[in-house]
């Protein structure tokens, strides 16, 4: 058997594979992505693969992250990101009230990311976050605020 010794092999070996739901992943990654540049920076992966192989292989693991989660019906999305939330080990109800008035989600979405799809994860989303209001019984944001 083949040692696969790629770059992203070695991100899904040594980080990707250690986040145990999608929603993580997806964070995870959008984070790794410099909003003033666009270019996603790993240092470990740098080290090894060099700058451009590194952007390259984060930015496809984003996308494909993206891809994944819009594949989910809604059920196993809300399932997805409850279970992301469980591992934050913090107050649900803050968090989202947080998402609820700030939005941070919409920097989740891969910059490459079609208008359609963009649309998409954000009525998806935004349906899961309401469905977990009510569950958690999250008072609505202020409009006043």
């Amino acid at each position: 058997m083949k040692f696969d010794r790629s770059a992203a092999a070695d991100l899904w070996r040594n980080t990707l594979s250690q986040i145990p739901t999608t929603f993580g992943r997806l964070i995870y990654l959008a984070s790794l992505r410099d909003q003033n540049t666009g270019i996603y920076r790993h240092h470990g992966l740098e080290q090894l693969f060099g700058s451009d192989e590194t952007d390259q292989t984060l930015r496809q693991s984003h996308g494909q992250t993206f891809s994944d989660w819009l594949c989910f019906n809604l059920e196993q999305q809300k399932t997805d990101l409850e279970d992301y939330l469980e591992e934050l080990h913090e107050d649900k109800k803050t968090i989202l009230a947080t998402w609820i008035r700030l939005t941070p989600y919409r920097n989740f979405v891969p910059s490459n990311a079609r208008e359609v799809e963009r649309n998409l994860f954000m009525t998806d989303l935004e349906t899961v976050l309401e469905l977990l209001r009510y569950d958690y019984a999250v008072a609505s944001p202020d409009q006043d605020a």
